[in-house]
């Protein structure tokens, strides 16, 4: 099973954003990241599983550790009811990043994803490396 370890972080919200994850599989250990100038934090959350899984081979064993609940819950939850409610949410209101949500959606039915929540800034040694990647490249 291939184990993702994903991170987004943002300076100001809207801000200077960047995304990590840190992949393994059969004990390599990837880093990818990237930033982006004006953005927010919730879209680098979905940003690091989407560029995960493209570098990943179709079809794998995926777990994917996120200390974002919006993404864990919207992943797993929310977006079931926001395709059948035309993409709004409970409130009527339009999902915010609808296009990240998609991609996500989208990719994660190539794979078989076990979603898992950590939580941030505690003793998950990959999650706390994949949260300072993520907060540097935010910095640059």
């Amino acid at each position: 099973m291939i184990k993702i370890y994903t991170d987004g972080s943002c300076i100001g919200n809207p801000g200077n954003g960047g995304w990590a994850a840190i992949i393994i599989e059969n004990g390599r250990k990837t880093q990818i990241k990237g930033s982006k100038k004006v953005t927010t934090n919730n879209q680098m959350e979905l940003l690091a599983p989407i560029k995960a899984l493209k570098k990943i081979p179709k079809g794998s064993k995926v777990q994917i550790f996120t200390d974002s609940k919006y993404v864990k819950s919207g992943i797993t939850e929310w977006i079931h009811n926001w395709k059948k409610n035309g993409w709004k949410t409970a409130n009527k209101k339009e999902v915010k990043n609808k296009e990240l949500w998609n991609e996500l959606d989208n990719l994660s039915s190539s794979f078989e994803i076990k979603w898992s929540w950590v939580k941030a800034h505690s003793t998950d040694k990959i999650n706390n490396e994949v949260d300072i990647l993520a907060r540097e490249i935010a910095k640059n």
